[in-house]
């Protein structure tokens, strides 16, 4: 179950993110797919604390679970900043959350890892 919600965020996150980076800043379509991201990006964070196990370097969890805990505070900063109206710092923690989801989903493509050996077999 856990495997199944994280993927499915993350595909949303990474589809979402590329949207909010590509179109008009500032709109109603930006303020929604916006909340769907940032709520798909937390969904990404916390259910990767129930995966665990494929570098186990502290009680199964990695170097990659600093990565969630990243991206929950550019999440939380990102969207303080936005109602706060320090829109640049938004834009900063939102492409900074971006930036680590798409470097998880690299990283979930090297050898050993679940989607790896759903791709190469």
């Amino acid at each position: 179950m856990a495997v199944t919600l994280h993927l499915f965020s993350a595909l949303w996150a990474l589809l979402a993110g590329g949207f909010q980076l590509l179109t008009r800043k500032g709109t109603r379509l930006h303020r929604v797919v916006g909340w769907s991201w940032m709520t798909a990006m937390v969904i990404v964070a916390v259910s990767s604390f129930w995966l665990t196990g494929f570098m186990d370097v502290f009680h199964g969890y990695s170097p990659i679970h600093l990565l969630s805990v990243w991206v929950l505070v550019c999440v939380a900063v990102s969207v303080y900043s936005a109602r706060a109206g320090h829109i640049r710092r938004h834009r900063a923690f939102a492409v900074g959350a971006f930036i680590g989801v798409v470097g998880a989903g690299l990283g979930a493509l090297a050898p050993g890892r679940l989607i790896y050996q759903w791709l190469v077999g």
